[in-house]
């Protein structure tokens, strides 16, 4: 057999090299940045996952926050980041079910309202129904919205 390791070598090297042409640092040619219109899009990959300012956070919605924290007490916490707003979790049972979940939210915005709140959930299996996940976001909010009420602050 021969051996294709220095072309597979050239071949991912040449790979590397033309994405790294793909960025650049758009010096206003339209290749990304919309300054005109007051936002700064971000131009490459790294762009988007360098904070520009290490002072600069996500506002969550403590109430929603506390909520899924609550309402998914079954699923044991793996990472919990309040200044992104992402809660990770492991697998879980939920109390009287036999199908293991995990999920991944995000809390993305101070507004107690429906697009504050992204829950993506799984099974050892693979994604849940839509159904699902939207029914476990329902029972959030709900839980966000007792918080509120209870914490007094209309």
């Amino acid at each position: 057999m021969l051996n294709n390791r220095p072309a597979r070598l050239s071949a991912i090297s040449a790979v590397c090299v033309l994405l790294a042409g793909c960025g650049g640092l758009g010096s206003g040619n339209g290749s990304g940045s919309s300054a005109s219109e007051g936002v700064i899009e971000p131009v490459t990959i790294w762009d988007a996952l360098r904070k520009s300012d290490a002072n600069t956070n996500v506002q969550v919605n403590k109430y929603i926050w506390k909520a899924s924290l609550d309402v998914l007490n079954f699923l044991p916490v793996e990472s919990v980041d309040p200044f992104s707003g992402v809660i990770s979790t492991g697998y879980g049972r939920p109390p009287g079910g036999g199908r293991a979940y995990r999920a991944t939210i995000l809390v993305n915005d101070p507004a107690l309202e429906a697009r504050s709140l992204n829950v993506a959930m799984q099974t050892r299996s693979g994604p849940v129904s839509a159904a699902t996940a939207r029914a476990v976001e329902d029972a959030i909010l709900a839980r966000a919205r007792q918080l509120r009420i209870a914490d007094g602050r209309l």
